[in-house]
């Protein structure tokens, strides 16, 4: 396999743009990324498109990345549509990693951009709702709520079963919000920028025991994308990032351990030849804020039932000696599905450079990106780990 760097990334602002539409946030990402890569549109040879659920709010399926770039001097060029529910950019990363380490093409493209926000917010929620198995849901007779994400009552129902066990509490996973939101703070790509106490977040509206509001991730609009080229570079003017490692799984049958971020997560450690002590910045899909804490044992950052241990030490905050989601997360950053693991990728990338600012992982020379989407029984229906390193 050939060695693969990231040449350019590129981020809209994420937040709530009702009626922007998701081709003109593709295009603010891409025009962003060729600009860091300072690259032509036509030297890229493979288009990944990442989009999950706009097609539900918009009507506009099956073709979303051809109508959504159709202006941008990449028709012609071979462009797949990748939805794999809230992994969809990691996995439209995964696919654009593998067909230029193959070989296939010099310059892949993955881009995700999304289109949530709607004036009936039922509407969004019920797209949410398709990322369970319908006939499962509909067997048990549940109906998927008007008024939240169904994947909120998934999370509420592992978290108060993860309190049980670890002793985690609720003013834990207020801290994970307010370190999100503080985050945030310093990027100003996030949705969420207002730092917050602990207190309002435990006084904030109950969405689904134990978790308050601020401990969801929200609906958000935006898009992301990452250009990958193969070999390394000649004569760059800035630190070079490398993808070290790409894996992507999928639950067991039976939907039990080892869930599926395990899985993914030791496969990437084999093939980056590393291991969880020696990433120094990681980005993690924090839906809700203890899937967060909940993520760094899955990830061998902590052991099991410990990983409160990191936030309530700081470990994990900005200025840690191992910074979690740097860049707001999906709590703070903001969650437009499609676009988020290539997010991910972007504030990593951004860290490796030494270019975070007020929020940089100070040495940064590893680091680790995990996005997880749908659910299957007792897991995330898929999970993706990405490595990179400089």
């Amino acid at each position: 396999m050939d060695q693969v760097r990231i040449a350019g990334v590129g981020q809209t602002p994420f937040g709530k743009y009702l009626g922007v539409g998701v081709r003109t946030m593709a295009e603010q990402a891409l025009d962003a990324a060729l600009l860091d890569a300072q690259m032509e549109v036509g030297r890229i040879g493979a288009v990944y498109f990442a989009n999950a659920l706009s097609g539900l709010i918009t009507g506009q399926e099956t073709i979303r990345g051809q109508v959504a770039l159709r202006h941008t001097g990449l028709m012609g060029k071979p462009i797949i549509n990748v939805d794999n529910a809230c992994a969809s950019g990691s996995t439209a990363l995964h696919l654009a990693w593998s067909a230029v380490a193959s070989g296939q093409v010099d310059v892949a493209l993955a881009i995700g951009s999304e289109q949530l926000t709607h004036a009936d917010k039922a509407v969004t929620f019920a797209a949410y709702a398709s990322g369970v198995d319908v006939e499962e849901r509909e067997a048990q007779d549940r109906h998927a709520p008007s008024d939240r994400s169904v994947f909120m009552d998934i999370y509420a129902e592992r978290t108060r079963r993860y309190m049980q066990r670890s002793g985690a509490t609720p003013r834990d996973f207020a801290m994970i919000t307010v370190k999100s939101r503080q985050a945030a703070s310093l990027n100003p790509l996030a949705q969420f920028r207002t730092p917050t106490t602990i207190e309002e977040v435990l006084s904030a509206r109950m969405v689904s025991e134990p978790l308050t509001l601020p401990m969801c991730s929200p609906i958000a609009d935006g898009a992301a994308a990452v250009i990958l080229v193969r070999g390394a570079a000649s004569a760059a003017s800035r630190r070079s990032v490398y993808v070290r490692s790409s894996t992507l799984v999928s639950a067991n049958a039976d939907g039990v351990d080892p869930v599926c971020a395990v899985r993914a997560a030791n496969g990437a450690y084999e093939k980056a030849g590393i291991g969880p002590h020696d990433i120094h910045v990681a980005e993690v899909h924090d839906a809700s804020a203890p899937a967060e804490i909940m993520l760094y044992e899955h990830l061998g950052f902590a052991g099991r039932n410990e990983g409160v241990r990191l936030v309530r030490d700081g470990v994990t905050s900005v200025g840690g000696s191992l910074p979690v989601n740097p860049g707001g997360g999906l709590l703070s950053r903001g969650h437009p599905v499609g676009a988020t693991g290539l997010a991910q990728i972007v504030e990593l990338t951004t860290q490796l450079r030494g270019e975070a600012g007020a929020r940089q992982r100070h040495g940064a020379k590893v680091a680790l990106a995990e996005c997880s989407g749908g659910n299957l029984g007792l897991d995330s229906a898929v999970a993706a780990v990405t490595i990179l390193s400089v």
